[in-house]
């Protein structure tokens, strides 16, 4: 007797369900609702991904997207599959996560994922980073894709990490202009190692090694008896690098020269000392110096953790590059001839004539550019200076020709 009783206890408990169940079936949606199903891919498809099961879980997700168009869960579910690349990683799902995530940033703009898609379109691209003396195609995109993010969600809670990856990426492209501009300073090829150090040093103030690429532009133009140009080099070591070991020597060539020895910058002076601390704490050891060399990333350890990262696109800022007279000076420098003048001109970067595309590859000794004014045949007479009003003024897209007199 007992147990027909349980039974019918469960009989009745199983159709009260059936009921409930048929008639959430029967009941339309509420507006902004969404249906059974739909809810069970998405939950079912998280569940796969949480636990690897990238392309179940992918292909559970896409299913959604494709059935239930106005379902509530869409947005989470493209943003989820752009998620299930980044995580699996590798070359290709990091490229095609940067697909994923620009669709999402297309198709949900004004959500407020948005901004965390564009955050993570710039972190596929600085995951992908080379060595400094390798390929800087992904490092130029990084840096332009935190910069967008900066300027587009200046409000972000991103936006710390934003900044300190820019300066990690801004890092690694000025250590590449300056492997390269040394090399030509040590081979006394000045003209070609002025062009990259002058770019380096206006477009990354913040880079480990800015005091000594300003160094090595004081001693060009010294070389080349402009002094009043070398002592700006200087100038900018006492009052921008404090901190610097070639402060004392910055100092000494200002007074050589007769120069006012400016006061050091407070902010720099902080700035210089925050980023001594965090490089204590961040510093690698002995084996990872010694390893170093077998990793396929950039090392990071010497970069800026403080100041404001350089916002001006690259695109818009040119390679700058050295033109002098017909007269040679020591160690193979070009100098004007009657009026010393020296012409730098800015140069789109990708253009025929920039020295972008002449950077050596990081197995081969780079060759040394060809000049861009060759000295006079024997028996021929130097041409005469340019008139400064006849100077170039047309754009080459974003670049300027300017004339600097020495």
């Amino acid at each position: 007797m007992l147990k027909q009783r349980r039974a019918v206890w469960v009989l009745i408990a199983a159709a009260t369900l059936m009921g409930g169940c048929l008639g959430k079936k029967n009941t339309a949606p509420a507006a902004g609702g969404s249906a059974e199903p739909d809810k069970v891919l998405y939950t079912k498809s998280v569940d796969d991904l949480k636990h690897g099961r990238y392309q179940v879980g992918r292909l559970a997700l896409q299913t959604l997207i494709n059935t239930y168009p106005d379902s509530e869960y869409l947005a989470k579910a493209k943003l989820a599959i752009a998620d299930s690349y980044y995580k699996e990683g590798g070359t290709a799902g990091l490229k095609q996560s940067i697909v994923e995530y620009s669709d999402f940033r297309t198709f949900f703009p004004f959500l407020d994922e948005a901004a965390y898609a564009q955050m993570q379109i710039a972190m596929a691209h600085y995951k992908q980073m080379e060595k400094p003396d390798r390929d800087h195609a992904e490092a130029v995109q990084a840096e332009a894709e935190f910069q967008t993010f900066l300027e587009k969600y200046p409000n972000s809670p991103l936006r710390p990490v934003a900044e300190q990856r820019l300066r990690e990426t801004q890092e690694v492209l000025a250590e590449g202009n300056f492997l390269v501009a040394r090399f030509y300073f040590i081979r006394e090829s000045y003209k070609a190692a002025g062009a990259r150090l002058i770019e380096l040093t206006n477009r990354y103030p913040l880079y480990s090694q800015a005091d000594e690429a300003n160094w090595m532009l004081g001693q060009i133009y010294e070389k080349s008896e402009h002094n009043e140009i070398a002592a700006r080099y200087y100038s900018r070591i006492v009052k921008d690098y404090p901190l610097s070991n070639l402060v004392a020597d910055s100092k000494a060539k200002l007074t050589k020269f007769g120069v006012p020895i400016p006061p050091a910058d407070p902010a720099a002076v902080a700035r210089m000392q925050k980023d001594e601390a965090d490089a204590a704490s961040s510093r690698p050891g002995l084996i990872g110096k010694t390893t170093g060399f077998l990793r396929s990333k950039p090392d990071i350890s010497a970069a800026a953790h403080a100041g404001d990262p350089t916002m001006t696109p690259a695109s818009e800022s040119g390679d700058e590059t050295l033109s002098f007279g017909p007269q040679q000076t020591p160690a193979g420098m070009s100098v004007g001839g009657g009026e010393n003048t020296a012409t730098v001109e800015t140069i789109t970067p990708g253009s025929a004539n920039s020295l972008a595309g002449q950077a050596p590859a990081s197995d081969a000794a780079p060759a040394d550019p060809a000049p861009t004014d060759a000295a006079p045949a024997a028996g021929t007479t130097p041409a005469a200076p340019a008139d400064k009003s006849q100077e170039s003024t047309s754009k080459k897209k974003k670049g300027i020709r300017k004339v600097i007199p020495f």
